[in-house]
């Protein structure tokens, strides 16, 4: 897997994975678990976390479908991709979100900021 780019605890939310003792080489580093969005959240918080960075497809399709994301940085790299699954899926309601702002960087990678409006 390589060097573990990661700086800040990782918990990640699989109901396979959660399984699965945690690979000896980041041990310490990151924590499976089968919890629901929300009790994932009361955990972190009752660990003192304030924020969490929410990745991956269907995960953030459950933490929007529960009014649990408060902003979203989406980043567009510059490879068309032939078939796959899409980010945000066929979500069961519209989500309005309101432009914070654009950059660009040297490598083609443009990300947006946005506020979720509820």
């Amino acid at each position: 897997m390589g060097d573990w780019f990661y700086t800040r605890p990782v918990l990640v939310l699989s109901e396979q994975l959660a399984q699965q003792e945690v690979p000896s080489e980041i041990h310490g580093k990151v924590r499976f678990s089968d919890k629901t969005p929300e009790e994932a959240m009361a955990m972190l918080q009752f660990e003192g976390a304030r924020r969490a960075y929410v990745d991956g497809g269907r995960i953030i399709q459950s933490f929007l479908q529960l009014d649990m994301i408060s902003d979203m940085v989406i980043t567009r790299v510059p490879i068309l991709l032939g078939t796959g699954r899409p980010l945000f899926g066929g979500g069961q309601r519209d989500v309005a979100l309101a432009h914070k702002g654009t950059r660009s960087f040297p490598t083609g990678l443009v990300q947006s900021s946005y506020e979720v409006i509820k």
